[in-house]
């Protein structure tokens, strides 16, 4: 045998089983030549111990909704996630491990959300991930709230987070972990790798500060273990201190070593982020007495020891379906919306109780939202909400709401204060926990501020709901800093993200109703602060239509000739021209054929959101000239490039090659609906301090121009 390192409070058998962690560990990254190996090697002791001593899970139930979460927060370290996954019987094999960071492999460079296999959440971008725990500890204090009664506590696991110097070091930790010691989240247990190098080098060439200090500011619970991160005997005393704490969060300040025993680079910059070479790792085993010739080698002993916890997991869960069985008999109600929950069932039905907005009146779409969430939010108990400090402006708090705070766990309003990255991440970590989901709100501007967290969420289908209010030039006198004009196309350009721009209140419900209804990735709803015209859905097309992303209005003249315009003026009698069939509230318009009509209209007028008013006041002004326009809200690209090619065509004619895009921001992505003889209204500087009606003047955003830009598209078409 070679040199064991005697790890105070572990047995021998321990010991070999953390060099297995080890060893797999640093055996993947050399073999996809690419990786970290230094971390995994520094926390294996403290990774063995969480999860093999301390950890509440069921290997064969990954899912099981009352486990320990964990979070691997220094998602650079992946190979030891997966050496743990693998170790303790998660479905991770040895030709997974063998096949670190290759295509199509369980196995990528960082963990990638997917529960089933024992991975909580996305990490890898710094901060994400102690902040999205942050979440999983106040849906865990809510559901615990909510669901338990006397006797019968189905909600009470912890989360359990390993996080770096990178995480700590990263703005969005500050934010939430500023929150979690506000809020006492004592279900929260941070081991902080405290290993004191990163890619440039010492930490010290960057990160000074007491980092203890910092967080017993935040109101957190802080121990610090010192020694060379093998000692495990002081360890599990911070371990059971932090279980035993219930006022605050916990961080354990963790002395570890990188790339502990390696003889030439443990403790350098170059284990961070590079294989060790063959060389070295044969100088690692022979240290530690092992075959350098076995690779990926479980001795027999080790994998018989750690798969005990497969053991223990069947007969911990199997108190708790008992003990959820007993619950049921006597509280029915509570476990059927458990088990709805779980089914992602909603507990409503939303065409019941969505409201109904009249025509004739003017109403904001954030003041829509939050009539909207006044009606669902009493109904739908699993929902959190929340706002950045913004909550009068975004509407994002319904009447009687409870805010969600240290004394008051069954609150399902959070006050996240001004910390949109932070809120981001840890309306992230709600919308994971399995039963609850999260909205929360600021200006779209900041969306700037949260689009780590909004990217997170789009990759890994995340069931997040991010409100954004005062969406254009038409906040007005708060000028170009808080007028968003990029970040349409900005959040569009993020795959899975759900981008909505309602034109009006009906279709904001109508928005809110895919959000809530749709749990397989999240939803971004962009809504203004200026009134809009609520639209007549016996005249226009029904906003129901929304949950195709794109649909018809209106087509031709016919529509316009007994109407009134929008502005209030009256519009003369005209001679019939095409109209495409169109599903309105009372049935349906007749067919082209059966008018025995042109089908198809001169120009398209193509808007989203407020700008979608201008666009049928520039169709009446048409149709004055006797030109049809064919009207096309899109409140939701993406939805709209989910739908068959023929409906596609319906809304968007290829054959009309006169289109105008209407939006208050910027051109990107346009082009694709309006083709190279369209013309775009919008916005190509930013903002300017003035009244929003200015601002559209000013940017020639009004139908006027619209009707200009239509004639010279035409002309361009002829």
């Amino acid at each position: 045998m070679g040199v064991t390192v005697k790890n105070p409070g572990l047995s021998e058998l321990d010991e070999r089983c953390i060099e297995t962690i080890r060893f797999l560990s640093m055996e993947a990254v050399q073999k996809a030549n690419s990786g970290h190996p230094g971390m995994p090697m520094g926390m294996a002791s403290a990774a063995y111990v969480l999860w093999t001593k301390y950890m509440k899970h069921n290997p064969a139930n990954p899912r099981w909704h009352n486990r320990d979460r964990f979070v691997l927060s220094a998602g650079h370290g992946s190979a030891l996630l997966y050496s743990m996954l693998h170790l303790t019987g998660y479905g991770i094999t040895l030709d997974d491990l063998k096949n670190f960071r290759q295509w199509g492999s369980k196995t990528p460079g960082h963990p990638e959300y997917e529960p089933n296999r024992g991975i909580e959440v996305t990490t890898g971008p710094l901060g994400q991930g102690i902040s999205n725990a942050v979440g999983m500890a106040i849906a865990q204090k809510y559901l615990a709230s909510h669901f338990n009664r006397d006797g019968f506590p189905i909600i009470d696991y912890n989360i359990y987070v390993i996080a770096s110097d990178g995480d700590l070091q990263e703005g969005v930790a500050s934010e939430a972990g500023s929150l979690a010691g506000h809020l006492g989240l004592d279900n929260l247990i941070v081991v902080y790798d405290d290993n004191h190098i990163s890619i440039d080098g010492s930490t010290d060439l960057s990160f000074t500060e007491d980092r203890a200090k910092r967080f017993e500011a935040y109101g957190w619970n802080v121990q610090v273990v010192g020694g060379d991160g093998n000692d495990m005997a002081a360890f599990e005393k911070a371990l059971e201190n932090a279980k035993a704490e219930k006022q605050r969060p916990t961080i354990i300040k963790f002395r570890s070593h990188i790339a502990f025993g390696s003889p030439n680079m443990q403790d350098t910059a170059g284990a961070h982020g590079s294989p060790l070479g063959d060389d070295e790792i044969r100088l690692i085993k022979e240290k530690f007495g092992w075959d350098p010739e076995k690779s990926f080698h479980v001795p027999d002993e080790v994998k018989t020891h750690i798969q005990k916890v497969q053991v223990e997991g069947k007969k911990v869960q199997a108190a708790w379906d008992k003990l959820f069985a007993d619950y049921a008999k006597k509280y029915p109600d509570l476990a059927a919306q458990f088990e709805d929950a779980v089914a992602g069932r909603l507990s409503v039905d939303l065409d019941e109780i969505l409201p109904a907005f009249e025509p004739g009146s003017s109403v904001a779409t954030r003041k829509a939202s939050g009539k909207v969430l006044a009606e669902l939010m009493p109904k739908m108990p699993l929902i959190l909400g929340g706002s950045a400090d913004l909550t009068p402006s975004n509407n994002t708090r319904w009447p009687d709401a409870k805010d969600f705070q240290k004394n008051a766990r069954d609150g399902r309003y959070l006050r996240y204060g001004i910390r949109e990255h932070g809120m981001g991440a840890i309306m992230n970590g709600i919308s994971v926990s399995g039963l609850t989901r999260a909205y929360g709100g600021t200006f779209l501007v900041f969306s700037d501020y949260m689009r780590g967290a909004i990217r997170v969420a789009a990759l890994s289908m995340y069931p997040t709901i991010f409100v954004f209010t005062h969406d254009s030039i038409g906040i007005g006198e708060d000028g170009p800093t808080h007028q968003p004009v990029e970040h349409f196309a900005a959040l569009r350009a993020i795959p899975n993200l759900m981008v909505f721009r309602p034109a009006d209140a009906n279709e904001t419900a109508q928005a809110w109703k895919y959000a809530l209804e749709n749990r397989d990735g999240p939803v971004a709803l962009l809504l203004t602060r200026q009134g809009l015209p609520v639209l007549d859905q016996d005249k226009y097309g029904s906003a129901a239509n929304v949950n195709k992303g794109a649909y018809v209005l209106w087509h031709g003249l016919p529509a316009l000739a007994s109407r009134q315009h929008l502005s209030g003026e009256a519009v003369p009698a005209l001679r019939p021209t095409g109209i495409l069939p169109v599903e309105r509230n009372k049935g349906k318009m007749p067919s082209p054929r059966e008018q025995g009509q042109d089908a198809l209209a001169t120009v398209l007028l193509l808007a989203t959101g407020s700008e979608v008013s201008v666009a049928l006041c520039a169709a009446e002004a048409l149709a004055k000239e006797n030109i049809a326009a064919q009207v096309v809200s899109m409140p939701c690209w993406e939805l709209f490039e989910k739908q068959s090619q023929k409906y596609k065509d319906s809304v968007i004619p290829p054959a009309v090659t006169a289109r105008i895009g209407i939006e208050a921001g910027v051109e990107q992505g346009w082009h694709k609906y309006i083709g190279d003889k369209g013309v775009f209204i919008g916005v190509s500087t930013f903002g300017a301090s003035a009244p929003a009606k200015v601002c559209f003047e000013k940017y020639g955003i009004t139908a006027e121009n619209v009707v200009k830009a239509a004639k010279k598209s035409m002309a361009k078409s002829n």
